[in-house]
């Protein structure tokens, strides 16, 4: 599980369902929830996390896609084992880490320095802690 830290800065409602908006120190990132604290409003600081097997992985990517979440960030480090690759991904102060499978990764050609874009959904971004 990745974490990292952001600050809320628009929420939207509409019935049960809350989009939250969040700002890190490199990117802005969408939440969807259907349960939001009360103490959650705008300027709210907040830890968020994201499974790692829940982030997926575009390289050379140029298109439109739904994800509400495309960060740019290049792969620092990789680690392989016999079926799945851990990438540890970073732009900036902001880290992210990736569980694809071994297959996918050599498919992708994809070394260390390499800029690939993450993509993750906004039902797959949580609140982990209110700061």
């Amino acid at each position: 599980m990745s974490q990292f830290q952001a600050s809320i800065i628009n929420i939207q409602k509409h019935d049960a369902l809350h989009i939250v908006t969040f700002q890190t120190e490199a990117f802005t990132l969408h939440m969807m929830s259907l349960e939001l604290d009360e103490k959650i409003s705008v300027g709210t600081k907040v830890l968020l996390g994201v499974k790692a097997s829940s982030v997926a992985i575009a390289k050379a990517f140029s298109g439109e896609l739904s994800y509400a979440n495309q960060l740019e960030l290049e792969v620092h480090k990789i680690q392989e084992g016999e079926l799945l690759c851990s990438l540890e991904l970073k732009a900036q102060n902001f880290e992210l880490e990736s569980i694809i499978t071994l297959g996918s990764k050599n498919r992708m050609k994809l070394q260390v320095a390499d800029t690939i874009t993450a993509l993750i959904k906004s039902s797959d971004l949580y609140i982990t802690e209110v700061l």
